[in-house]
Formats: structure tokens, sequence, C-alpha cells
């Protein structure tokens, strides 16, 4: 019995002394350096890494600290902790459990040019042999980010707190995420999967946006997205923010649909279709009421509406306004505006109020810089198009 406790006490010792030896080794600049190698072998551009610390107990996990990921501009992530499944070690069939990102800056120009890497790096690897199962990419049952931000190419930034779970799947099965700080800070959603769909919760704005979305395999290949939202009572300047040229509680149904191959082509390829209504709607900045009485511009002053409806085609990054009506009292407006891939604004607006007649509206110029003029007069609209512009702006996140 004493040979047994014996054998038992120094197979500890053993693997306590492996566990210290392999501790110490991760720690040291070698092992960094090594690191450093295969992880810019692998994205296919350079990589700094801080302290590597590896815990066996109370669960095995690898730290990795400062990590700079040098694209221009470069990815940094403060802390990244990877914890794999205990029984896959065991059987010697490693499977990484949850995946912790911390205190990470990722510039969208950044992710780009790491798209752009990866893809090349893609096209020169071997390909496999015909007939040959292509591999299943190994995903970590659990992703969880603490204080990521991200900032977009106009250098606004949005910070969240996420957990994705995977659960052995290729696509997730339970999804939430929290807006910390940035334009949308307060804001929730929450992805659940379903038999037939994932159903998203957000809340945004003292309202909520639900409904649910699909991803099936398509006909040759690529993928197939469609989604019904219900968007209800959600303030408009919460999804404009930081504007607030146009307030009021925001109505809408909306359809989408899209089939890709490239998850990043996406935004060129999906089509929409919105129904919507903004009740006790304020545009700031313009006197509309004003400015048909006098055919002259308005640049301050401000236009109560009891409603703003329409619809909203969208057709990759080309936006189609269709059937505005706004009323309030003898004020009244209608009419169509598109805006295309370029930026550029076209369309026409009849506003009219009590008995004047209905003057019609030319509008033109960019979304940046739009201008409305009334057809066959010269009028200086820059001021009212520009607080039109910026709410358009920020309704359709462009």
């Amino acid at each position: 019995m004493k040979w047994v406790v014996g054998l038992v006490a120094g197979g500890v010792v053993l693997l306590a002394a492996a566990v210290f030896g392999l501790s110490r080794w991760a720690g040291s600049d070698d092992f960094r350096l090594r690191a450093q190698q295969q992880a810019a072998q692998a994205l296919g551009v350079p990589v700094q890494l801080g302290k590597i610390d590896v815990a066996i107990w109370p669960t095995p996990s690898v730290e990795v600290h400062d990590v700079r990921v040098q694209t221009k501009p470069p990815l940094t992530l403060q802390r990244v902790e990877a914890r794999p499944v205990w029984t896959s070690l065991l059987l010697g069939r490693p499977e990484l459990g949850s995946l912790v990102v911390r205190h990470a800056v990722l510039p969208q120009q950044g992710l780009t040019a790491l798209a752009a890497a990866l893809q090349k790096q893609e096209g020169a690897a071997a390909k496999p042999a015909p007939g040959a199962a292509a591999s299943r990419p190994q995903l970590p049952r659990r992703i969880v980010l603490e204080r990521v931000t991200w900032v977009d190419a106009k250098a606004q930034k949005l910070t969240v707190d996420a957990e994705v779970e995977f659960e052995g799947e290729l696509l997730p099965q339970t999804a939430r995420i929290q807006v910390v700080e940035g334009r949308y800070a307060g804001a929730k959603a929450q992805l659940e999967r379903q038999p037939e769909a994932w159903q998203l919760r957000s809340e945004i704005g003292g309202g909520t946006i639900t409904g649910p979305l699909r991803l099936e395999p398509a006909r040759g290949g690529g993928w197939r997205f469609s989604g019904e939202l219900a968007t209800n009572g959600v303030e408009v300047s919460a999804l404009t923010a930081p504007s607030r040229t146009l307030t009021g509680k925001l109505e809408a149904r909306t359809s989408m649909q899209a089939e890709f191959k490239d998850p990043a082509a996406l935004a060129d390829v999906l089509r929409s279709q919105t129904r919507f209504t903004v009740r006790k709607a304020l545009l700031q900045g313009v006197d509309l009421a004003a400015a048909v009485r006098t055919l002259g511009a308005s640049r301050d002053g401000q236009t109560a509406l009891d409603t703003l409806t329409g619809q909203v085609a969208t057709q990759g990054k080309v936006v189609h306004l269709t059937n505005l009506v706004a009323s309030s009292g003898l004020l009244s407006a209608n009419g169509n505006v598109t805006l295309a891939a370029d930026r550029s604004l076209s369309g026409k607006v009849t506003a009219s109020i009590g008995q004047i007649a209905g003057v019609p509206l030319q509008v033109g110029g960019t979304l940046d810089q739009p201008s409305v003029t009334p057809t066959g007069v010269a009028l200086p609209g820059a001021g009212v198009a520009s607080d039109i512009g910026k709410g358009l702006r920020g309704l359709l996140g462009r």
C-alpha cells in the first residue's frame, strides 16, 4: 500500500514540476518571440505580444497581455484569455471552451486591413485535393468581450460588453450585447436561436426593436439572409445621436433580404423595405411654415409635426424615400427623395400651408451638402437643406 501512495505522491510532484516549468517557459522571452512569429504567420501582419501567463488551477488557461496587431491603424488588445475544455485535454483533442477579450480598441480600417491580409493568406495556402471534405473551423464554445471599442471610419467610438455562446455549433446559439459608451450608450440587444430563426430583442431610446432573423444555405453556395423587424416607441434621436435635428417616437415595420458568399459584402447586397411613422415629430433649425409663406430660406426656428410617415427602400447603398407625408395643423408636405451610392440626393417635395397652393421644391446636392430650391425660383435653401440633411444622414446611418 505504501508503494502506491509513494507512486501517487511522486506523480503529483512530477506534474507540479512540469506545470511550474511550463509556466516559467511560457513567461520567457524565447516563448513570447516564438508565439509572436507564429501569430504573424497566421494573420499575415506583424504582431507584438506582451507577457504570457499559463495557469492550470482552478481552470487551465493562457493569458496574453498587451497584444498589438500592426495593421494601419493598429488593433490593440489589453488582455486575451483562452480557456480549453479540461476533458478535451485528457482525450488529446484540445477544444477551446472560452475566449475572453478585455479592453480592446479595434479601428474599422485596421479590421479591413486584417481581413485583406487573411484573405491573401488563404489564397496562398495549398488547396485541398478534389473531393476532400472542407475542414470545419474550430470555434470556442463561448466568446466574451469586455470593454471592446470599435472605431468607425469617421473616428466615432462604440464600446460594448458582449457574450456569444456557440455551444459547439458553427453559428451562435445565443448572444447578448450592451453598449456602454458611444453614440448608442445604454442600448441592449439579445439574440436567441430557435428552431426556425434567431429571435432578436433590442432596447434603445425608450422603445424596442424585435423580430426573427434567418440565415440559410443558398443554392449554388453562399448564404441567404432574411428578417422582419418591428420598431415600437423608439425615440428617433437615439438612433441619430449625437444629432437631435429630428425628435419624436418612431413606429416602423421592416423586411430585409440578401444573398452573399462573403460576409463583408452583406452591406452592398442587402435589400430592405420599411414603412414608418414618427409621432410628435420636431424638426430643429428650420421653420418650414415660414419658408412656404415667404418663399425664402429659414435658417433657424423649428417645425412641429403631428406625424411624419413614409416608406424607405434600400438596395445596397442606394436609399429611396417615397410617399413622404408630413402634417401638422394647416401645414402639410409630401414627396420622394433618392440617396445614390455616391451620396448624391435627388427628388421633389411639395409643401403647402392652409389655402396657400403647394410650393414644389427640388432636392439636390449631396448628403453632406444638400440643396432645396423652389422649382423655377432661385432660393438659397442651404440652411433648410442642411438641417434636413443632418436628420437624413443620422436616420440612414450614413
